[in-house]
């Protein structure tokens, strides 16, 4: 679905390139999570797909169209929700979505996606008088107006309660196997590992790593099985290699003779990838 070559970035004002010759491809249906800490480049990447910034070096490709010779057209293609909830407060939630829907020539069934996300019942409300969880699932709802096929989400769970969360999520999901494309920014590492097929750091504008969660996991995780049991009423841990553990004859007495509690491989999580990758820790505001 996108294609990008080479590319560079820098700001007006700024000596240093912010996108520093960075290449990557989202293929078609795929959710892509683009990952990286708090300046990397993140948001700068995402406006030059979107088409908010266009001085930029290099090629990017649309569906194999370069996207510098796209019209307003490819406005109709995609849907984008930033991570700042942007509303006309003075107005309605379904005031604001009418406004929306005009700039489009293909509607979503807007009821169909405000009940979904719970606020069917809170059309009528000043979205000044919503909550920010209200703000972020009002957003996504904008996002999906015109039926997009590429999405691109910033944070889109960030400030959501755990059950409000599942549901984007379960939508997200089911506008990928309705064949829709993801580009996905966050720092809830559980959120990128649920959703995500690829996912690539970016650290001061150039891309480290780009590969599935699963990937990544075995690749900077231990190659080890840790066991946990109790033992004269105290919980003992023990660490084993994975390679040979079958005929590992200590492991396999444990395994026989314990009361095991837990069993572990020595998969990393993805927050442990990100602060390896980066060499900075997550914010989690």
């Amino acid at each position: 679905m996108f294609k990008v070559e080479n590319l560079h970035f820098s700001y007006p004002k700024n000596q240093n390139e912010t996108i520093k010759g960075i290449s990557f491809d989202i293929g078609k249906g795929e959710i892509f999570g683009f990952l990286g800490p708090s300046g990397a480049g993140k948001s700068t990447t995402q406006k030059i797909l979107i088409k908010l910034l266009e001085t930029y070096q290099g090629a990017i490709y649309y569906d194999g169209q370069n996207i510098a010779e796209l019209d307003h057209s490819f406005f109709e293609k995609i849907g984008v929700s930033f991570e700042m909830p942007i509303h006309f407060s003075k107005m309605t939630a379904m005031e604001n979505i009418n406004f929306f829907l005009k700039l489009y020539s293909k509607n979503h069934d807007i009821e169909m996606l405000m009940k979904r996300v719970g606020l069917w019942e809170d059309r009528d409300k000043m979205v000044s008088e919503y909550s920010k969880g209200m703000k972020i699932r009002l957003n996504f709802v904008r996002a999906m107006l015109n039926r997009p096929e590429m999405l691109f989400l910033d944070e889109p769970t960030n400030g959501l309660d755990p059950t409000n969360a599942m549901i984007l999520k379960d939508m997200i999901r089911e506008y990928k196997k309705d064949g829709g494309t993801v580009f996905i920014t966050s720092h809830i590492m559980s959120d990128i590992d649920q959703l995500c097929d690829r996912v690539a750091f970016i650290v001061d504008g150039q891309i480290k790593e780009i590969d599935s969660p699963r990937n990544l996991k075995i690749k900077y995780g231990k190659r080890t099985m840790k066991l946990e049991y109790l033992e004269n009423g105290k919980t003992v841990t023990e660490e084993f290699p994975m390679d040979g553990i079958g005929q590992n004859a200590q492991f396999l007495e444990r395994l026989k003779t314990k009361n095991i509690e837990t069993l572990h491989s020595g998969e990393t999580t993805l927050e442990d990838i990100f602060i390896q990758v980066t060499g900075v820790g997550l914010s989690h505001e």
